[in-house]
């Protein structure tokens, strides 16, 4: 075999970036879904960290393009693992040190994996009395960045950089797919749902865009609560949110999750964490409930990998009342996100910025949640 010269050959830096993206698509049918109905599954856990490698990346290159990060500067971030891992490639990619402020919930495995990429892992010891971990989180960053002269901190919750991150993805689906009707993603930070319906709602303007929550999240109205799903749900209102793109939310419970997730993983030999189990219940019934030949199109942010220790351990899930319970057929529908606390699987077609519901302009405003979304 002829070898490559060394002009040919891609550095070490872009080699890595360029592991990332154009992810496998899977048709999941039966048992979600009868015989001869489905969705497909866009499987982002085939990136090297998961989907947030795309915006890790993304944002870190906006960020040295314009001047907000100089070269060699520190990178600082709040996270509950995911972002921290695109986060950690981006350092790796571009040369910068990274440090990731988390909780005590982050999972051991993810510690150590983080830290192994060379990432600092900075945990919080104690919640904020009102804005539980995330606000803790929040703080400890600027705190961080203080310290740090040069610092930046990529703010994912409202970096615009976040949802442009995602056209590639958007722009895959569509190469892939030729047409969608139905989009179903779960929503944290906002970034992923709002970056790939933008584009694709320009391509498809009949798009019915579905957003995935968890019970006990403010995104949507509700109040917050204590929750175990990481990945989705925040305790703040992310402001890059796309209310307006949404056409109806769903929220779904823990053992709901965990239901579909060991469904998935048994049928399809593809699952992922919470996120995925939610996004999957949810595409599910609507293959079930929709046309049969409507494209719906489901994202799947990860793999299972960091949930051994959570959503696949009997221990644990029995520890926390998560098995032996199956999800309803169908979720419950209210007419409005307040209009009362949901603890099972419900939808809502009437979808606005709780801000506004609420009446406040505060776009920072805090929850008593326990944690939060990515």
């Amino acid at each position: 075999m002829q070898s490559l010269t060394k002009a040919a050959t891609p550095s070490g830096r872009s080699a890595l970036s360029g592991l990332v993206g154009n992810t496998p698509l899977l048709r999941v049918s039966e048992p979600l879904a009868p015989a001869g109905r489905g969705f497909w599954a866009k499987l982002e856990g085939f990136n090297p960290g998961g989907i947030k490698d795309r915006p890790g990346l993304h944002m870190v290159e906006r960020a040295r393009a314009r001047g907000d990060l100089r070269p060699g500067g520190r990178i600082i971030e709040s996270t509950s693992g995911t972002l921290g891992l695109g986060l950690a490639l981006a350092g790796m990619v571009y040369g910068h040190p990274v440090t990731l402020v988390t909780d005590p919930g982050l999972e051991l495995s993810m510690t150590r994996l983080l830290t192994a990429y060379g990432a600092q892992v900075n945990v919080v010891s104690e919640p904020h009395p009102t804005g539980g971990w995330q606000q803790a989180r929040r703080e400890r960053v600027q705190r961080l960045l203080e310290q740090h002269p040069g610092s930046w901190c990529p703010d994912q919750y409202s970096n615009p950089d976040n949802v442009a991150a995602y056209t590639p993805l958007a722009l895959e689906l569509a190469a892939e797919m030729g047409h969608i009707d139905v989009l179903v993603c779960s929503v944290g930070t906002g970034g992923h749902s709002a970056g790939v319906s933008r584009v694709l709602r320009q391509l498809y303007p009949e798009l019915t865009v579905v957003g995935v929550d968890t019970t006990g999240s403010t995104i949507f109205g509700q109040p917050a609560r204590p929750r175990l799903m990481r990945g989705l749900g925040s305790s703040i209102y992310p402001r890059n949110v796309a209310y307006e793109n949404l056409t109806e939310v769903h929220w779904v419970a823990a053992h709901e999750a965990v239901w579909t997730c060991r469904q998935l993983a048994a049928s399809h030999y593809a699952t992922g964490g919470w996120s995925v189990g939610a996004v999957a219940l949810v595409a599910g019934w609507l293959a079930r409930t929709t046309p049969a030949d409507a494209r719906i199109v489901a994202i799947f942010p990860d793999g299972p990998q960091r949930y051994l220790g959570t959503v696949y351990d009997d221990d644990y899930c029995a520890a926390h009342g998560l098995l032996d319970s199956p999800p309803a057929p169908e979720p419950d529908l209210i007419g409005r996100p307040d209009e009362k606390e949901v603890t099972r699987w419900t939808r809502c077609t009437t979808v606005v910025d709780p801000l506004t519901l609420h009446g406040t302009g505060d776009a920072a405003v805090e929850s008593d949640a326990a944690e939060e979304g990515r």
